[in-house]
């Protein structure tokens, strides 16, 4: 007999490709941003640093805070939806053997053989059964917030430090110049990792992120130098 065949799916990678990407493009965008608004007002390098490491503080907490709240919300929902089935599979067991068996029956499955996969599903784990199928709450997609929140921070705090050094290399009349083509070099790479990481195009995830962190550094220069010819 042949070995049956392992398959791995990429939405197991879902929840941290989602919290790493988004932590290190808004890492970079955001850091890069700030160092090349601040440069354009005629700063002088310590202020620059100054300001990014500021932004990478600042930016790695609340990219922390916001993740451990938005997730923690969903898990929150989770919980109260697992407690509900808990109870009902208590209170009416044959109810949600017959909503259980009516799911597969809606997804193709004969009416008689759906009832003998609800038993035996419900014989194992009545609650993973109906967790699964009837509420979409799996290992895979369950809401884990420390770990998106230490996830997301980490990422921000790695995308921040990129422009940053950048900063440490250039000579301050190429400042703008330097951390503006160096982080959209970032920014590509980071897009086409998280595309094929991912399963997505490559080419179409590469312009979205560089497109859009080109906008942002665009407006933050064009703000810094109105503020520092004006100032």
């Amino acid at each position: 007999m042949s070995r049956l065949h392992t398959e791995n799916h990429l939405v197991s990678r879902i929840g941290w490709l989602r919290a790493a990407v988004l932590g290190a493009n808004d890492g970079i965008v955001s850091t890069a941003s700030l160092i090349i608004g601040v440069a354009a007002a005629d700063a002088t390098t310590t202020n620059v640093l100054v300001a990014g490491v500021a932004g990478l503080v600042a930016g790695a907490m609340s990219m922390a805070a916001g993740e451990y709240v938005s997730v923690s919300s969903q898990a929150d929902t989770e919980k109260a939806d697992l407690a509900r089935e808990r109870k009902e599979l208590a209170t009416q067991p044959e109810f949600e053997r017959q909503e259980l068996a009516q799911i597969y029956i809606d997804r193709g499955v004969e009416p008689r053989l759906a009832l003998q996969v609800a038993d035996q599903l419900m014989a194992k784990d009545a609650l993973g059964a109906h967790a699964r199928d009837e509420l979409g709450i799996s290992e895979v997609t369950a809401a884990r917030p420390i770990l998106a929140a230490l996830a997301s921070a980490a990422a921000f705090s790695i995308g921040a430090v990129m422009p940053l050094a950048m900063v440490l290399i250039s000579p301050p009349s190429r400042l703008v110049a330097v951390v503006s083509i160096a982080s959209l070099l970032f920014l590509a790479v980071l897009g086409a990792i998280g595309a094929r990481a991912g399963g997505a195009n490559v080419w179409k995830a590469t312009a979205r992120v560089t497109f859009w962190g080109a906008l942002a550094m665009a407006l933050t220069a064009g703000i810094g130098a109105m503020f520092g010819t004006t100032g």
